[in-house]
């Protein structure tokens, strides 16, 4: 399925597009289900013959042979109910990881403004409850469809040749029959989309609660997260109120219509057996096809309630496929190759979601191999400069380039390629501590990974842990400290090897022996190396090259060390009252 396709597609013909890469399954259990519809429609033609032929002319040897052949069928029909049962489910399942799939690849593919709005508890939704009810709907909906129609067909068809007139009266109770589960569908649709929005909520709830345990518990406050489950929990309750009312009216409804099938049926029929022009043989018959036609009448409602659910998650996907990357790559993008690690930052300015500007005009230019210290009040606008350079955002105006080259005439890929970052918050992945440092290069080998541990000086602390490399980090790395977390985040980036660093207070979990032998290998590792640093503890960025200092999203100055101590400026004023409190400290 194309990008194109999403884009000019209607929800049902993107969904039946996921059908041809499993085609033999679905005409399996296609075939298999028409299988069953035929011999469903036997059974009353063989109990007609029975009563007409076979029972008043005496051929009992005959009779038992067509029971015998009879029971055959019904073995057989066994069977292929254990077939379109069994292969129909594998079917609607390699369907929906086949959604799932290309709905997480998507995500994977847009901006950080779409994580910006949208919580991990509704975005869990879209890839996983909302797609299940699709399972259901690419099992039964073809099949139940299309052996529904054959039945109601071949049985009208049988009745036809009996009594014509009755069949006529059967037919005509069709129509209503649609009417009443389109209208009734519709509103089942509007009320399963409303419930699933209702319930990406209460997951975002769910969500946040579980992840804030730890604090919670840090808090005392059991109590408020459990009023919050609560409150949640009671909206589930009624999440689905809406759509239970228009099934049971939908479901009271279709019985009714059914129930009054068969009055009808036999209102008729007698009157036409009082009348003398219909053998009682043959309302018998009729009855029997009116079971069979009352089965696949069923089978439609249901399909009805299972399209309502399957297409309000349908859409929610469909949706979700057609948002488009807010940064995306020129169709004539280039590659980055051989990075010497130049940055320029020209006259930028930005703001998230266009709202108020976080940096006014920024210009900087970063020599290959330098070292830039940034510095500065909180939310003055670091972190946003340095999140523009790897292009997690585009800059409102001005530009930046890296080797001369702007970004946005270059792939994203290889932006990433070639810029190595460590942030402030590290995230850990629930895996072994080698899989977590081979993350920066997914084919390391050990003997890579442990050189990587030693640079970061973490290689000690995991040979003293009971499982060494192989030692279960936990949920986001709980099972370890956070300048454990901190430093298996660093030998990532020495495994990677980037021609360019972004260290967003990197070592701000650690302690000042570790930050001390943390810098030192940072010292080593940024050699020949264009190295941005986001610090606080102004100790640790003496050794840079210059230090810009930014305030307000404004470059307040830029200098050395010593230049910037000289101006009594916002680094001076930041550095004195660092001093002063570790004096204070001291003492």
């Amino acid at each position: 399925m194309t990008k194109l396709d999403f884009q000019t597609k209607s929800p049902l013909a993107i969904f039946l597009g996921y059908f041809k890469n499993h085609k033999k399954l679905f005409a399996i259990d296609v075939a298999c289900a028409v299988g069953i519809a035929a011999i469903d429609l036997m059974f009353p033609l063989v109990t007609r013959n029975a009563l007409y032929e076979m029972l008043p002319n005496q051929m009992y040897r005959t009779f038992f042979t067509i029971m015998i052949a009879v029971v055959c069928c019904y073995v057989l029909r066994s069977f292929l109910n254990y077939i379109v049962a069994y292969y129909g489910h594998t079917f609607g399942i390699r369907v929906e990881a086949d959604i799932r799939k290309d709905l997480f690849a998507h995500m994977q593919e847009l901006s950080f403004d779409f994580y910006d709005r949208n919580r991990t508890g509704k975005l869990m939704a879209r890839l996983t409850s909302d797609l299940f009810e699709l399972t259901e709907l690419a099992h039964h909906g073809p099949e139940d469809l299309l052996t529904s129609v054959l039945t109601i067909c071949g049985a009208l068809t049988v009745m036809a040749s009996i009594r014509w007139q009755l069949a006529v009266v059967v037919a005509l109770t069709i129509p209503i029959f649609l009417i009443v589960v389109m209208t009734m569908r519709k509103r089942m649709s509007r009320a399963s989309a409303a419930a699933k929005e209702k319930l990406g909520h209460i997951n975002q709830e769910i969500e946040s609660s579980l992840s804030g345990v730890r604090t919670a518990k840090a808090f005392a406050n059991e109590e408020t997260e459990s009023s919050r489950f609560n409150a949640a929990n009671e909206q589930f309750k009624t999440s689905k109120r809406e759509f239970h009312k228009a099934m049971g009216m939908f479901h009271s409804s279709i019985e009714f219509f059914l129930c009054s099938l068969n009055v009808i049926v036999i209102g008729f029929g007698g009157y036409y057996v009082m009348q003398g022009e219909m053998d009682y043989r043959d309302l018998i018959t009729f009855n029997l096809y009116i079971a069979s036609f009352v089965s696949p009448m069923r089978k439609l409602s249901s399909f009805s309630e299972m399209f309502a659910n399957g297409f309000a998650g349908l859409s929610r996907f469909v949706d979700v496929m057609r948002m488009e990357p807010t940064i995306q790559d020129k169709k004539d993008a280039k590659t980055l190759q051989n990075v010497k690690g130049e940055i320029t930052v020209d006259k930028v300015s930005f703001a998230y979601d266009g709202d108020l500007d976080v940096l006014h005009d920024v210009s900087v230019t970063v020599k290959p191999g330098e070292t830039i210290a940034i510095v500065g009040p909180s939310g003055g606008g670091k972190t946003t400069l340095c999140q523009l350079i790897p292009r997690f955002y585009d800059v409102s105006t001005g530009s930046i380039a890296i080797d001369g080259l702007d970004i946005r005439d270059v792939t994203q890929r290889s932006i990433h390629e070639n810029i190595g970052i460590v942030q402030q918050e590290v995230f850990l992945f629930a895996d072994t501590i080698f899989e977590n440092i081979r993350y920066g290069k997914p084919d390391a080998t050990m003997e890579e990974v442990i050189e990587a541990a030693k640079k970061a000086e973490i290689y000690e602390d995991i040979l003293a842990m009971p499982e060494g490399f192989n030692t279960y980090v936990g949920e986001r790395g709980t099972l370890l400290s956070g300048g454990q977390k901190q430093r298996v985040a660093i030998a990532r980036i020495f495994l990677k090897n980037p021609p360019i660093l972004i260290l967003d207070e990197a070592t701000s979990a650690l302690d000042s022996v570790t930050e001390a032998k943390i810098q030192r290998a940072f010292d080593n590792l940024a050699v020949g190396r264009t190295t941005l640093i986001i610090a606080h503890r102004l100790s640790t960025i003496r050794n840079a090259s210059r230090i810009v200092s930014i305030a307000d999203g404004i470059i307040t100055e830029c200098g050395t060390h010593e230049e910037l101590l000289h101006t009594g400026g916002i680094y001076s004023q930041l550095y004195t009252t660092q001093n002063a409190l570790a004096l204070e400290a001291m003492k």
